[in-house]
């Protein structure tokens, strides 16, 4: 749905001033087409720990001859909640400097234009979801675990933001779907507690969860990788998806932490 995304791009961009950060990284995958490119990088001070997240890039002459496995260095605009890549560069060296890079290579993000992957799992009341069964409706999906101390919450208060910025008649045709990285611990009880504390309605909006196999699956084929650090938590792609009514994927991680 076109209007459901124009709202949520409108959120990303209620604050006029722009603060840039410069930071170094690996290239995980490139978007030409839609002008995104995937980097997993190191601490950015002031800013985000070390994580692998998907940029909107000012340019999309700044990504010619941009690859996956390249260390890049960059510079990001951040405008509100909107975080957008004005230089960057590709010198040469290698990731052995940055902190925080694991040196894995990451899988894709899932493409505009694709089928969106299937999932079936249940959600915060134990009751079935798939996608399959959302068709006809606009699906908002994302990646997050409740005990995460970084971007999960504020990514899902921008998706609650963005739900009540709707029109009753939109509203009713968007199904938000937030699916947990961290499934044994977040079982429907934990799931369910977790919206209530952020005193977030339900109708239309899914947590959503399962055995671990399938959950690790789902996100593979989103392209959403997750490693979790010694101290607990999980390093995990920042993504979000909008789906169209008939399961394409409409356009991608257009969510990035404030």
């Amino acid at each position: 749905m076109a209007r459901a995304l124009a709202l949520v791009c409108a959120c990303a961009l209620l604050a006029c001033g722009a603060d840039t950060y410069d930071a170094r990284g690996v290239v995980r995958g490139v978007r030409a087409q839609e002008h995104q490119v995937t980097i997993e990088h190191g601490e950015i001070a002031g800013l985000m720990p070390a994580m692998t997240m998907s940029f909107d890039v000012a340019d999309p002459a700044l990504l010619a001859g941009v690859e996956p496995g390249q260390y890049v260095e960059f510079r990001i605009a951040k405008t509100g909640a909107r975080f957008e890549i004005i230089a960057l560069e590709a010198p040469g060296g290698d990731e052995g400097g940055v902190s925080g890079i694991s040196g894995a290579a990451a899988d894709p993000l899932a493409t505009s234009g694709d089928p969106a992957p299937d999932f079936s799992l249940v959600d915060q009341d134990a009751r079935p979801i798939s996608l399959a069964a959302l068709r006809g409706k606009v699906v908002l999906l994302d990646f997050v675990y409740t005990s995460c101390p970084g971007p999960c919450p504020i990514l899902t208060g921008i998706l609650r933001d963005v739900r009540e910025g709707l029109s009753p008649a939109d509203r009713a045709r968007v199904q938000l779907v937030s699916i947990t990285l961290d499934p044994d611990h977040d079982t429907p009880e934990v799931l369910r507690a977790h919206a209530n504390a952020r005193k977030i309605e339900t109708q239309g909006w899914s947590f959503a969860t399962g055995a671990a196999a399938d959950v690790d699956k789902i996100a593979r084929a989103y392209g959403v990788g997750s490693v979790r650090q010694a101290n607990g938590e999980i390093e995990h792609t920042v993504a979000t998806f909008l789906i169209d009514g008939e399961g394409r994927i409409a356009a991608g991680s257009c969510f990035v932490p404030r």
